[in-house]
C-alpha cells in the first residue's frame, strides 16, 4: 500500500517489491479474494484517510506504483516483517486496418484469424523478512494469465507491458522474485525510509552499499523514472514503460538471476551495477545461470536535483549483453548463399556482443504535473535477446494528477514514441525475414509511431480503474499497414 503524507520533499530512497503468499495452490479466483481481503484488513486498521494534498511521486525500483519521495524524520519503527499484495487486470480491444499483405510475425486483422480482444490478469504476494542486522529475505509468488494479439508479433512497441510474461491459459503460477539483500551503512547521516511491498521501514544510512544476489527484474532497478515505470498503474506501451532499446536482462516472462550493487551518495547520487542472466537462447524461459559465457551487465548513474523547488532525476544507463546469437548480416549473407530466404535462426554461429546506452530524464514542473523523456540506441547487429525489436526509440510525456478538477488522487497521463530498427535489420526484414517478434514478408520502412494517454480514476485507497488509448501507426515499422488503434480498461488492487 502506497502511503501518502503532507509535504513531500526531495530525496533519493531505496525501494522495491516484497514477499508473497504462497499463489502455488490457490486458483485465480481465490488468490484475488485472499488479495482483496488483504486491502481490506489494512483498511480498517487505519487511522486516518488519505489525504487529499498533492504529492510529488518518486522512483520505485520494485515497487507495483511509484512511492512519495520524501526524507521521512527518523523514526524508531523498524519492521521486521511484512505482507503485501497487488491483482491487475487488463483488458484490450483493437479495430481493423489497413493490411494489404501480412507474414508470419504480422499484427493481423480478425479477418487474418486474429482474436478480437487480448487480456491479462497478474496476481502478486510479497512478503519480507529482516534476517540480521542490514539483511533482508524476500519472495513474491506471482500467477498470470493472459493471452496476446497475434501471438506477440507484429509490433516493436507492444500495447500492454504485462504482456512480457508470455501467453497463458490456464493460469500460470511461478516465484517471480526470490532474493536477498545486505545493505552496508558508511554514515552521511540517517533517513527513515517507508515500509512498503520488498521494502522493510526503517533507518538507514545516507551513504550506504546495498547488494541484492537472487532472481527479480531489471527493471526493479534500472531505467526507473516517476512517471513511465509501471504497466499496472501507468503507461501501458513497452515502449513508453522503459527505455526501447535498452535490450535488458531477462527470461521470457522478464525476470533475471545475478547481481545488483548499488551505492547511495547522499541525497543527490546513486551508482548501480549488475551482472545478470541471459536467456540460454533468445526470448526464452530458462536463463544460463553461469554468468560466464552468456550475461548481461548494465551500469546506471543517477543524480538527483531541483529545479525552481521542484524535484527531478537525470540517469545514464550503458549495458553489454553476451550470448549465442545471429547477426542480421550473417543471416543475409546465408541466405544469398544457399538461395533462400535470410534466417537468424540458421545463423546462431556463437557468441555475439550486444552494446547500447540510455538517457532518462524526468522533472516535477509544478506539485501536480511531471514531465519525462527518454532516448535509447543499441547497435542493432543482432537479433534481439531479450526484451523487443527496437533499436533506437525516443518517448517522452506528461503525467498531470487532478488536483484542478477535484480528484487529486486521479491521474491522466500523455505520452508518444518514435521507435526504429538498424540498416541491417531493415534490409533482412526487406529481404523477408523474420523475429521472434516481427515480419510481414517484406518492408516499406518507416519509424514506428506511437501515441498513448490514460486516465487513472482512484475509487478508493488502494483500488483504480484506467481507461487507455494508443494509436500506433507503421506497425512493425512497415508504413504499407496500419495504424491500428487499441482501446484499454485496466484495473488495478494494492494492499
Amino acid at each position: 500500500m502506497v502511503s501518502r503524507i503532507k509535504k513531500p520533499v526531495l530525496t533519493y530512497r531505496k525501494t522495491s517489491r516484497g514477499f508473497g503468499i504462497s499463489a502455488n495452490l490457490c486458483p485465480p479466483k481465490v488468490l484475488l479474494l485472499t488479495l482483496f481481503s488483504l486491502w481490506a484488513f489494512s483498511s480498517a486498521l487505519a487511522e486516518s484517510p488519505v489525504s487529499d494534498t498533492p504529492i510529488i511521486l518518486a522512483e520505485s525500483p520494485v515497487s507495483s506504483s511509484p512511492l512519495v519521495n520524501s526524507p521521512f524524520p527518523l523514526m524508531d519503527e523498524t519492521e521486521q516483517w511484512s505482507v503485501h499484495g497487488q491483482a491487475t487486470y487488463i483488458n484490450q480491444f483493437k479495430n481493423n486496418f489497413n493490411s494489404p499483405y501480412y507474414g508470419d510475425k504480422s499484427l493481423l486483422n480478425k479477418s487474418d484469424g486474429d482474436i478480437s480482444k487480448s487480456y491479462t490478469f497478474s496476481a502478486t504476494a510479497f512478503l519480507g523478512a529482516r534476517l540480521w542486522e542490514g539483511a533482508e529475505a524476500y519472495l513474491n509468488p506471482e500467477m498470470f494469465e493472459g493471452t496476446p494479439f497475434s501471438g506477440l508479433s507484429g509490433l516493436g512497441g507492444f500495447s500492454n507491458g504485462e504482456l512480457q510474461k508470455g501467453t497463458a491459459i490456464p493460469p500460470i503460477y511461478y516465484m517471480a522474485r526470490m532474493f536477498l539483500r545486505q545493505t552496508i551503512g558508511f554514515g552521511g547521516g540517517q533517513e527513515h525510509i517507508e515500509g512498503v511491498a520488498n521494502q522493510l521501514a526503517g533507518n538507514v544510512d545516507k551513504r550506504r552499499l546495498v547488494v541484492t544476489y537472487g532472481t527479480f527484474s531489471a527493471l526493479d532497478f534500472f531505467d526507473a523514472n516517476t512517471y513511465s515505470h509501471d504497466p499496472r498503474t501507468q503507461f501501458l506501451n513497452w515502449s513508453l514503460m522503459a527505455s526501447g532499446a535498452y535490450d535488458y536482462a531477462a527470461n521470457s516472462r522478464g525476470y533475471t538471476y545475478g547481481f545488483v550493487g548499488e551505492y547511495y551518495h547522499d541525497e543527490s547520487w546513486v551508482l548501480r551495477l549488475a551482472r545478470l542472466a541471459m536467456p540460454k537462447t533468445p526470448n526464452a524461459l530458462a536463463l544460463d545461470y553461469n554468468l560466464s559465457q552468456q550475461y548481461g551487465n548494465t551500469a546506471e548513474l543517477t543524480h538527483i536535483h531541483t529545479i525552481n523547488g521542484q524535484p527531478g532525476k537525470a540517469r545514464l544507463l550503458v549495458f553489454q549483453n553476451r550470448g549465442i546469437l545471429s547477426t542480421y548480416t550473417n543471416a543475409i549473407n546465408f541466405g544469398e548463399q544457399t538461395g533462400t530466404t535470410p534466417d537468424i535462426l540458421s545463423t546462431r554461429y556463437g557468441y555475439q556482443t550486444k552494446w547500447g546506452y540510455a538517457l532518462n530524464g524526468e522533472q516535477a514542473i509544478t506539485e501536480d504535473i511531471g514531465a519525462f523523456a527518454r532516448w535509447s540506441w543499441n547497435n542493432g547487429q543482432t537479433e534481439t535477446q531479450a526484451f523487443t525489436d527496437i533499436s533506437n526509440s525516443l518517448s517522452g510525456g506528461l503525467s498531470i494528477k487532478g488536483s484542478s478538477w477535484g480528484r487529486p488522487q486521479d491521474t491522466v497521463g500523455i505520452g508518444a514514441a518514435l521507435n526504429g530498427i538498424s540498416s541491417q535489420q531493415i534490409t533482412y526484414l526487406q529481404q523477408g525475414g523474420v523475429t521472434m517478434f516481427i515480419g510481414d514478408g517484406r518492408l516499406n520502412y518507416k519509424k514506428e509511431q506511437i501515441f498513448e494517454t490514460f486516465y487513472s480514476w482512484n475509487i478508493y485507497k488502494g483500488i483504480s480503474l484506467s481507461a487507455d488509448y494508443q494509436r500506433i501507426a507503421n506497425p512493425a515499422y512497415n508504413a504499407d499497414r496500419g495504424p491500428v488503434n487499441f482501446y484499454g480498461l485496466r484495473a488495478h488492487i494494492e494492499m
